[in-house]
């Protein structure tokens, strides 16, 4: 093997492992936001996105002036760009609330793949993918399948409105998640570095949030316990996460990180179990194993992997 394929492998791997770190830090929103059950899921979506989205355009600002010009030449993109991820979050956390913590965030990680793929087939050169691609999503929608049809007994039943409701918007958030996915790194393959991308992204995407909060944000910092939840939502996985996540999207094709981000409802199912008190029963845990699979495979896929940095 090569110097260049070798370092290629590592490259991709070491995007692997952050897209999985990254993922970690988001299965624990769900939770996160059940310990501060007096807000709005709009407030809470809008807030935690919104703030990360002003600490990740300050901390990335030079990056950014640097990569203006590349920048403003994809301003469409840009635009569609800053407008899915403010419906993302909104959709997003408005799903947990109706559909449970374990199902709202199944249906919105789940879905990504299936709109991701869509957009590569539809407006990128990638038109087809690896049996070991295919492999691993058989494997992933299974899971996913597995772990939404394990919900409880006591749970919403499926005839609810307002239940049926949260899944119909946890597709939404699927969508909108995996149309600023696909142009971040439509982005760092135009040459723009990940930190310029993703800050450029979540920065326009605050200035349409933030004012929401005057509509929703009632009762915002009115305790402790709100503001720890809101500050650690921002800072932690919708900052650091989203950090750590674009870097790996240097590496790794959007489609294989969507199906690798299929660790953040494991994660979120683990702790809604352990910590919030929902359960999941055993053909659910065998739905986390499927998962399990799907990481694995798509881990060993360096073929897979992105070129630029």
């Amino acid at each position: 093997m090569s110097s260049l394929a070798i370092q290629t492998t590592s490259q991709y791997k070491f995007g692997v492992l952050a897209i999985l770190f990254a993922s970690l830090l988001w299965g624990t929103t769900g939770t996160a936001a059940s310990f501060a059950d007096q807000l709005s899921p709009l407030a809470i979506g809008a807030f935690a996105t919104g703030a990360s989205g002003v600490i990740q355009a300050a901390l990335s600002w030079r990056s950014i002036m640097h990569h203006f010009k590349q920048i403003m030449a994809l301003k469409l993109l840009l635009a569609v760009s800053c407008l899915a991820l403010s419906v993302y979050p909104l959709a997003f956390y408005t799903s947990m609330k109706l559909s449970g913590v374990t199902v709202g965030t199944v249906i919105s990680i789940a879905s990504a793949p299936f709109f991701t793929v869509f957009l590569e087939c539809l407006f990128s050169k990638v038109k087809r993918f690896s049996i070991q691609w295919y492999v691993s999503f058989v494997f992933g929608l299974g899971g996913i399948i597995m772990l939404v049809a394990a919900k409880s007994d006591g749970a919403v039943e499926f005839n609810n409105i307002s239940y049926l409701f949260g899944i119909v918007l946890g597709l939404v958030a699927g969508l909108s998640y995996a149309i600023y996915s696909w142009i971040a790194k439509r982005m760092i393959d135009s040459g723009i570095k990940s930190q310029a991308a993703l800050g450029s992204i979540f920065g326009g995407g605050a200035l349409l949030l933030l004012p929401s909060l005057l509509f929703t944000g009632e009762n915002l910092f009115n305790n402790f316990n709100n503001t720890s939840v809101l500050i650690y939502m921002a800072i932690i996985p919708m900052c650091l996460g989203y950090l750590i996540y674009g870097y790996g999207l240097r590496y790794v094709d959007v489609s294989n990180a969507c199906l690798l981000t299929l660790f953040e409802p494991v994660v979120a199912a683990v702790l809604a179990v352990v910590i919030v008190g929902e359960k999941v029963s055993i053909s659910g845990w065998i739905g986390v194993v499927s998962i399990g699979i799907c990481l694995i495979l798509q881990a060993l896929d360096s073929k897979a992997s992105g070129q630029k940095s």
